[in-house]
This record gives C-alpha cells, structure tokens and sequence, in this order.
C-alpha cells in the first residue's frame, strides 16, 4: 500500500512538474512574440476564441493561458470581450491533453525512453544560452509528464487491485454529482485540470473506474480550474475580476450543459465506437472532453458580445478611469507592465493636451483645478507603479522601451507644471502679438491628443514634428524685433518682458508635447533607436 500511495503521489508530482516546466519553457522561448501574437489575432471573439485554443494547446495549460489573458486585459492589451473569446478557446484548448495521454502516454510505455529527454534537457537547462535555455526545460519537461504517466498507470493497476472505485455509485444524478465534486477537489488539490484529468484516464485505462464516472471526473475538473483564475484575479483589476467572473460562468454552464445532456452525449460516444472506430477507453474519454466542451463554446461563442455585456453591469468599473491598467498582479510579467504605463501614459498625457488646449482656446485661463489634481495624481500612480517594474538587462530589447517611457514621464511633468499658467502669461496671451504663436501651441496639442488616441493620419508626428520647429523658430525671429520696438518706444519694457515670457511658456508647452508623443510611440514600438534629448535652452 506504501508503494502504491508513493508512486500515485510521484506520478501526479513529475507529471505536474513535467507540465510547469514544459510550460514555462515554451513560453519563455516564444517570449515577447507570444504576448505580441495573442493580441494581433484577436480582432474579433471568433478569432480570440481560435488564438485562445491554439495557444493553450501550444504551451499546454489553460491555467497559463487564462492566467495571461487576465494580465493582458489588465494592461488594457485586450478588451473584455476578446478576453472572452481567448477564455472560451483555452477551455477547448486544454483538451488537447487529453488526446496526448490518451493516444500516446497510455498506449505506448515511452516512460524510459523519456529519461534521455529529461537528462538532454536539464544539460540544455544548465549549460546553453538565451533560448536554447528554455527549450532545454521545455524538453525535460516534455519527458517528466511521461515518466509520471507510467508512474500514475503503474499505481492505478494496483490501486484497482486494492480498491474498487467502480463500486462507488456511477450512475443516476447522485453518482454522477459525487464524482464531480471529486474531480473539482482533485483539480483544486493539484492546481491543475490537466493532471486531474491524466488521473482520471489512467484510472480508467487501469479499469479503476468506469467509463461513466470518468466523464463525470472530467467535467469536474473542467469547473475545477476556474479557481486558479479566481486566484490571480483576487486583488486585481476590475478587468482582472470580469475575467475571472466570465472563466467562472463558462465552465459551471458548460458543466451544467454536459450534467443535463450527459446521455445524450454517452450516446454519441457510443455512435463514435460503433459506426466512426473510436477506441472505448481512454480515446473515447478524450473525445468526451472534447466534445463537452466544443457543446459550451458553440452555445456561448455567438452571445460573447450580450455576455460580456451582463458580467460589465454586474461589475461596473469605479476605480480612476486614467489609471485602470496598474495592476500589481502586472508586475510580474515586465514587458505587460511596461504597456501597461505606456496605455496610461497615454491617456493621461491626452487629457493634460486637452486641458491646456482649453486654457489657450476658449479664453478661459484658469484651468479646473480639480481635474489638474487628478490628472497628477495619475501620473505620481503611473511613476510608483513604474517604479516597481522589475529591472531590465540593459542588452534586452525592453530596456530602451523603460528608457523611451522614463522620458515620456519626465517631459510630462514638465507639461503638467503649466496647467497653472502664471499671471504674466494670462495678462498678455490675447495679445495680436502672440496670435501665431498660441494657435501653432493650440494646433500642436490638438495633434498630440488626436494623435495619442490613434485618430490622426499615419505621417502625424512628422506634422507635429515640423508645427513645433515652426513655433521654436517663431520664438527665435519674434525675440530681436519685439526688444527693438522696445528699444524705439513701441512697448513697455514690462510688456516686452511679459511678452517674451508668453512666447517662451508657448514654445515650452509645444515642444514638451511632441516629445512626449514622440517617446511614448517610440515605447509603444519597442524601437531601440530612442530620439535623443539633445540639450535645449527650453527645457
């Protein structure tokens, strides 16, 4: 009996290890082109819901999947209802599992001729380089589910011998209820529905259970790894938490869908068997997974928008609209925390235009106060939040990306500190004078906003580029003429001062907003050629 608990233990240990690191691995290979292709195709719940399934199959958890696309709703990468759709393909995706231990892991002992792929894996782990590192852990990783496949079959063969589990009530709505509550126990214990689910095809595969209450297990399973999404989400984003909600819904409903159709879903698998030559056992099992699940994703894929829709009024997003992507959970993942600012970054540096867009347009010179104070309160949450970034190797491409965002955040300090704009400013600034001067500032800002939002022409920042050279060389030529009209009496000095002073703030004002857009775009394409901040009597 020892023996028997040793090696079932063993068994799920090396089979959820051999999942981690196979899942660590390959995300850690494919590494920022992961992250950059989940989000290009997910245009449409359709498309999401492809991309979800694809990508979980590919790295082998919906845990990690879901888990990821909590993070990248966080950042603001994707919205709600495209999450949707990923959350729904990697429910279908996980089941791919399945397929493996069933048509490979149980059919064929390759348990020992895994050893080698371990042993090549761990050397790739501790001696290669760069990616050539987690391909090493992907392979050894690769092997360990195996080896704890061969393990788990070895300790349901004597386990079956010892205790019949087929005894235990597997058919009516009691036997069945049973059997899912304790495939969500086992995907809770063991953080995991894959394992849970290769547990319960190996029990099968041994004759352990039967058929009836394998299927039952594995829709318990399937609600049963909803919790690891409720676990990153806890202390999450409003987004994070409609996520999770969504995760949580789909998987009781499909449940609950493949409970009330179960006959006729056995029925199927039975049709299969006979007339399509599915094999009993495992492979049917499989393809009930499968099937269950596809039932789900058909019946809620075409309402995804109707869904989302529900889960947004049932949690309405209340926390500052120009900060909702900072999310501590982000920090973990850099390259998502770093989008993460850039997306406020935006907004924020948007709103600042538009603020000081109505200062210079309207007439109005006093600008809200109050909305002054949110706007730098957003961006001393954007810098404590940045600051807690995990640094950067300086040879990794997303450190140029930080350095492109610390200048966004700097010139938009500078920007902020004129959102009180001084008397001497606000004595002159009608004057005909400066007319060219505020509407090239007025222009530029408008721009900037259009621009940051992405709904201005693809050659804006040249545009902006030029507009704010324009304004500097206004400065330049208006400077000499308006100290010699002083000089023949035709101002004041103290209105030539306060003249000066109002084309400098003007000039100050557009040049700190082009650079701002300049940089965050600059971050926002992981660009490595950085524009420099040459010296400037400006600034």
């Amino acid at each position: 009996m020892t023996a028997l608990i040793f090696k079932l233990f063993g068994g799920i240990g090396m089979f959820l290890m051999g999942m981690a690191l196979l899942t660590d691995g390959l995300k850690a290979f494919a590494g920022d082109a992961l992250r950059r292709a989940l989000v290009k195709f997910t245009g449409t719940p359709n498309k999401a819901f492809f991309s979800g399934a694809l990508v979980t199959a590919m790295v082998q958890s919906s845990s990690a999947a879901t888990i990821t696309v909590i993070g990248f709703v966080s950042a603001g990468l994707l919205t709600f209802p495209q999450s949707i759709g990923i959350v729904f393909g990697a429910s279908l995706g996980t089941t791919g599992t399945s397929w493996i231990v069933a048509g490979l892991g149980l059919k064929v002992s390759v348990g020992f001729y895994a050893l080698p792929l371990v042993g090549l894996g761990a050397i790739m782990r501790i001696i290669a380089h760069g990616r050539w590192r987690s391909i090493g852990m992907a392979l050894a990783g690769f092997g360990l589910i195996f080896i704890g496949i061969e393990m788990l079959q070895e300790a349901m063969r004597g386990l079956s011998g010892v205790f019949n589990l087929a005894r235990l009530p597997g058919a009516g709505l009691r036997g069945h209820l049973l059997a899912m509550v304790i495939g969500i126990a086992m995907t809770i214990i063991m953080q995991s529905s894959s394992a849970a689910v290769a547990t319960v095809l190996t029990a099968l595969h041994a004759e352990a259970i039967n058929f009836d209450q394998a299927a039952s297990l594995v829709i318990g399973a399937a609600v049963g790894t909803t919790v690891t999404g409720v676990l990153a989400a806890i202390g999450g984003s409003v987004p994070a938490k409609r996520t999770a909600l969504a995760h949580i819904l789909f998987n009781l409903a499909t449940g609950f869908i493949a409970v009330v159709f179960l006959p006729l879903l056995l029925w199927g698998i039975a049709f299969a068997q006979r007339y399509a030559g599915l094999d009993p056992g495992a492979m049917s099992l499989a393809a009930f997974h499968t099937l269950f699940i596809g039932a789900g994703a058909a019946i809620f894929l075409p309402h995804v928008n109707g869904f989302a829709r529900v889960i947004e009024r049932f949690l309405p997003d209340k926390g500052p609209p120009l900060t909702k992507n900072l999310d501590a959970t982000l920090l973990q993942a850099p390259s998502v925390a770093l989008e993460a600012t850039r997306r406020d970054l935006i907004e924020t540096a948007a709103e600042t235009f538009n603020l000081l867009r109505s200062g210079l347009g309207s007439g109005i010179r006093v600008v809200q106060e109050s909305r002054t104070n949110e706007l730098r309160n957003s961006l001393n949450s954007i810098q404590e939040f940045f600051r807690q970034i995990p640094s950067i190797a300086d040879d990794e491409p997303l450190s140029q990306i930080r350095v492109a965002q610390m200048h966004a955040i700097d010139h938009l300090a500078r920007l902020q500190m004129r959102l009180n704009i001084p008397q001497s400013v606000i004595h002159i600034l009608d004057d005909l004078r400066l007319r060219p001067a505020k509407e090239l500032s007025y222009y530029i800002l408008e721009q900037g906003a259009t621009g940051l939002m992405g709904n201005a022409p693809t050659d804006w920042l040249t545009q902006l580029k030029q507009e704010t050279a324009e304004l500097t060389e206004l400065r330049r030529k208006e400077r000499p003429l308006i100290l010699q009209q002083t000089a023949r009496g035709g101002y004041a000095p103290t209105t030539a001062v306060e003249l000066l002073d109002a084309m400098r703030w003007l000039d100050r004002l557009g040049y700190h907003a082009w650079r701002i857009c300049i940089y965050l775009c600059a971050a926002g394409n992981g660009d490595s050629s950085l524009p420099s901040d040459s010296p400037d009597k400006r600034l």
